[in-house]
């Protein structure tokens, strides 16, 4: 089959997929997004609330992430653009499909290190996710984007990791 015959069987021709490839690629995107949102207003909440000996290093760390998170969220949200889809987009949706859960109760400084720890392990097995399904329908922009994610995840997971085991 030619490359004229293949992309004249496929609906998003612009890009090569077929519209079930693209729905599980946006599907483990959307799941990906939510998780990230609870995590970046959990970050944001511990900025706002560290208190400690270890307060001016771990509020700017807290910002240092967020910042990060923020533009993941974004970067994302537009590549489920890029299918033609819509990206989850309110609070109420990114709390029923995350799995990473919001804190409601007062926590020390090294609690709420520990709480990001658990956080990243999830955005790792949410990325590694989305990069299978990439890789499954041949979406290697996905894959490319994913990648760089779990890079800057597992640095920030050895460096806070270090952090908290000398407490």
């Amino acid at each position: 089959m030619t490359i004229a015959e293949k992309k004249s069987l496929r609906p998003f021709v612009r890009l090569g997929y077929t519209k079930l490839e693209t729905a599980e690629i946006v599907d483990k995107l959307n799941k990906l997004l939510a998780n990230y949102a609870v995590h970046y207003q959990k970050l944001r909440n511990f900025h706002w609330n560290v208190k400690g000996a270890d307060f001016f290093e771990i509020h700017e760390r807290f910002e240092q992430q967020y910042n990060i998170a923020k533009v993941n969220i974004d970067e994302i949200a537009e590549r489920i653009r890029v299918f033609g889809q819509r990206p989850l987009s309110t609070m109420q949706e990114f709390l029923d499909h995350a799995e990473i859960k919001e804190v409601h109760k007062e926590m020390t400084a090294m609690e709420m290190v520990k709480e990001i720890l658990r956080d990243y392990e999830a955005l790792l097995e949410f990325s590694f996710d989305v990069i299978d399904s990439a890789i499954e329908n041949g979406d290697s922009g996905t894959e490319d984007m994913m990648k760089g994610y779990v890079k800057q995840i597992e640095k920030d997971h050895w460096m806070f990791t270090a952090f908290s085991s000398e407490k």
